[in-house]
């Protein structure tokens, strides 16, 4: 995967511009789910001041993308199996109202729009950057969500859409089979979403959201399983001494 460099940060709206490097940075797959966050080395990367550099944190904390451990310091957020069922039966949910109501629209802009935003996927995929893929990935979601005119919808989804596109970085980087693996995940949906057909649409975005979220519970579950194989393995085991003369 390639790794993305953390730019400089300019004195002009530093917390903003702090928030919005170290973010792009985190979801840009640079760094792993559970990586610590040192904030004096992050602050001299960025060249911005401790203060500068702890306020975008809270506010990447706020987002769910990175949490504080006491008395340990910050980390990028893992999802555990609960996080992986809150967010896919969430975002399933406002996913298959957002694809019944694009196929549902009459305005040509709706489905234009979202059949370019889904040829910037598939042009990602032939790369095989897996960045590109992720980003180009969010992008057609969001866009979905974005074209169908229901800003209600919209504000919920902004609630968690950076927690989304840290589950797809997850799923796409860990999960999936590949960029054609990723394609087929989606085509069913942007079948039935270009052809106008409400029910089918509403369906097939229901239908990835649970199966990506079923695969990266179960991978998850695979991970745990193997930490505490390594970690039985590495524990020291204990010897008996030498037995007592009677």
């Amino acid at each position: 995967m390639k790794t993305q460099q953390l730019r400089p940060v300019s004195k002009l709206s530093a917390e903003a511009q702090a928030t919005g490097s170290l973010r792009d940075f985190i979801l840009s797959g640079s760094l792993k789910p559970g990586a610590r966050l040192t904030e004096i080395a992050l602050a001299e990367q960025m060249g911005v001041a401790r203060a500068t550099l702890r306020t975008a944190l809270h506010r990447l904390a706020s987002e769910g993308i990175v949490v504080q451990i006491p008395y340990t310091g910050w980390q990028v957020a893992e999802l555990s199996a609960n996080d992986v069922w809150e967010l896919w039966t969430l975002r399933g949910s406002l996913e298959s109202l957002a694809a019944k109501l694009a196929a549902q629209s009459t305005d040509p802009a709706v489905k234009n729009g979202i059949r370019k935003a889904y040829d910037k996927l598939l042009a990602a995929c032939a790369t095989g950057n897996m960045e590109a893929i992720s980003e180009a990935d969010f992008a057609l979601h969001r866009t979905i969500i974005d074209l169908v005119g229901h800003s209600r919808l919209q504000r919920q989804y902004q609630l968690v859409e950076q927690q989304v596109r840290l589950y797809i970085l997850t799923s796409n980087s860990f999960v999936a089979d590949g960029p054609e693996d990723i394609i087929e995940q989606h085509r069913p949906m942007m079948d039935a979403l270009l052809a106008g057909n409400a029910t089918a649409a509403a369906e097939a975005a229901w239908q990835h959201n649970e199966s990506e979220g079923h695969r990266l519970s179960a991978w998850l579950a695979q991970e745990a399983a193997a930490s505490a194989a390594a970690a039985v393995q590495a524990a020291p085991r204990k010897t008996r001494g030498p037995r007592k003369a009677t």
